[in-house]
């Protein structure tokens, strides 16, 4: 399925994965993503609100440096934000719990699937 094609996250989801294959990258997307989110809390407790540009440039720069260097891919925030935000977080969730590896190991194999079968 392309990635004009999706129109579900769970028809995203797979494509994300993909994306973010190599460990390195979702580990700089974890740091990110709960850097952010921890930021995030501490503006809520305190009320300094001023502080919210700072989180979003901790989550997004650690992700897209990942992109750029490591994965040598263009982040899915610019083509689906609200599916890629929703989904770091779901695979910090698989990666803390420790079943994201296999995760990746279903998506890869999928897509394979897919471009034998064409």
């Amino acid at each position: 399925m392309s990635e004009r094609e999706m129109k579900t996250f769970a028809e995203f989801w797979p494509h994300y994965v993909r994306e973010h294959s190599r460990p390195a990258t979702r580990a700089l997307h974890a740091a990110g993503t709960l850097a952010s989110t921890s930021l995030f809390v501490v503006l809520l407790a305190t009320g300094r609100w001023r502080w919210l540009p700072l989180a979003l440039v901790v989550g997004y720069a650690a992700a897209w440096v990942s992109h750029f260097f490591v994965e040598h891919n263009r982040p899915a925030t610019f083509k689906h934000p609200l599916w890629s935000f929703a989904a770091d977080y779901k695979m910090v969730a698989l990666m803390l719990s420790g079943r994201m590896d296999v995760e990746v190991e279903r998506a890869v194999h999928a897509r394979g699937r897919e471009v034998s079968a064409r």
